[in-house]
């Protein structure tokens, strides 16, 4: 099943173009399975957690070419699960990279494996950016979702953050109900936690997750449409800019390490399952952890031709409010997108809108905008 979205704000967004190069590390390790989740994880077991962050230091030696880096994003899995001495090891790679001045650092982590001692290790080693899977606040939902933690201890980790690391992202999934009532709740205090970033994605049930092989089912699509208006409606009148599809900050505060995928540009991607974009090739690593142990890293490597490139460019692109900058797209690939793509039949019935040099979905539309998308294409 397919959700489609529409939002009515205006938005501002920071565009992340030129010579850009990001870094993604991939942590699989997490101490337990969350029932919605098919990201590339295993259960926390200290007799890999060495020998994996070894090969990670090895790949990325093998394969980093000492580019300037502006973003790193260390994802999972649940980078959090590390003990400190672990936590240590990992950030001690970060070395490997020439940062600029003003780098985002981003990692991701969970309330119950957050604590101060590994919060002073991560401000002592640059990181400037967590973002806490925290999705939801609700005891019967959180159970649901495999999740270990309670409101109250969201409210006490979150103050505890703040004091080391003051920008804060935390990821609210709805979606799993029916009950609207939840959602408002759950916003609510997302918004009493006074954080600089709220990511909010409607429950997808994917194969092989827990919910999927015990028979959950989706909710009603105009339920899931009234949730997602009413988390657009709130947070815009609360100050959050919305940005992206499912993505909502304030002013300065758009994840800068997110918008070089949303902008198609290159960055690189070490770890278990993690995918990297440099000169036009699509590398991906395997999920095998054995392999990946014995240093095989990568499962594929695909170059992408031109019109892939711009097929990419459009999907990406246009799941930011701002959409595409025309002389961007020019600029990268000596074609301009209205040649390239049907769009003048979408423009006219007012699908689509050109404002400032930008092609953007119309804000009305935005919930039909796959469907928008796959019309471009045809």
């Amino acid at each position: 099943m397919v959700y489609y979205f529409v939002f009515y704000t205006y938005y501002v967004i920071l565009d992340v173009v030129g010579d850009v190069m990001s870094v993604y590390i991939h942590i699989p390790f997490c101490n337990y399975i969350c029932s919605y989740c098919d990201f590339c994880k295993i259960i926390y077991d200290k007799r890999y957690i060495k020998r994996y962050l070894d090969s990670l230091r090895s790949e990325i030696v093998s394969r980093y070419r000492g580019e300037e880096v502006k973003t790193i994003y260390i994802g999972g899995g649940t980078p959090s699960s590390l003990d400190t001495q672990e936590l240590i090891m990992l950030l001690d790679i970060i070395s490997l990279f020439n940062l600029s001045s003003d780098y985002e650092f981003t990692i991701e982590g969970n309330i119950e494996s957050i604590n101060e001692d590994k919060l002073i290790i991560m401000k002592k080693y640059g990181v400037n950016r967590i973002s806490v899977g925290v999705e939801s606040f609700n005891s019967d939902i959180i159970k649901l979702l495999g999740r270990r933690h309670t409101k109250e201890e969201v409210f006490d980790k979150i103050n505890l953050i703040k004091r080391y690391i003051d920008n804060i992202n935390v990821d609210i999934i709805y979606g799993a109900y029916s009950d609207i009532s939840i959602l408002k709740m759950d916003i609510s205090y997302a918004l009493e936690l006074n954080v600089n970033h709220i990511s909010a994605y409607s429950l997808i049930i994917e194969d092989n997750t827990l919910l999927k092989v015990n028979g959950f089912s989706y909710i009603d699509e105009d339920i899931d449409f009234e949730m997602y208006k009413y988390i657009n409606d709130t947070l815009v009148i609360n100050g959050y800019i919305h940005y992206e599809i499912s993505n909502y900050a304030k002013r300065g505060y758009e994840s800068r390490h997110n918008l070089v995928y949303w902008n198609n540009d290159y960055y690189y991607g070490f770890g278990l399952s993690s995918c990297s974009y440099i000169d036009n090739v699509r590398i991906v690593n395997t999920k095998n952890l054995s392999k990946y142990l014995d240093g095989e890293y990568i499962a594929t490597s695909i170059i992408e031709d031109i019109n892939v490139r711009m097929e990419n460019e459009v999907m990406l692109g246009l799941r930011k409010f701002k959409g595409i900058n025309l002389d961007v797209f020019r600029s990268k690939y000596k074609r301009d997108l209205m040649d390239v793509f049907n769009t003048d039949d979408l423009i006219r019935d007012g699908y689509l809108v050109i404002e400032d040099n930008y092609l953007r979905i119309s804000s009305e539309y935005m919930y039909i905008s796959n469907e928008i998308i796959v019309r471009m294409f045809e």
